[in-house]
């Protein structure tokens, strides 16, 4: 199963509010990073099944 980021996106939400609270700014830029590596892992695991998804249909 490919990693689809939800876990990068959930630490990312966390750091990103705990920083906003804190006022800690280098860590509310560190939780947006890890969000956008999370969305990045998702759009990559749908294009890959995507592409497994037309494979299939041209074996056929």
């Amino acid at each position: 199963m490919a990693d689809r980021g939800t876990g990068d996106k959930i630490k990312g939400k966390a750091k990103e509010v705990a920083g906003e609270v804190t006022g800690n700014n280098k860590q509310k830029a560190e939780g947006l990073v890890d969000q956008a590596i999370g969305k990045v892992k998702e759009v990559a695991a749908d294009a890959k099944d995507k592409v497994e998804e037309v494979k299939d249909k041209l074996e056929k």
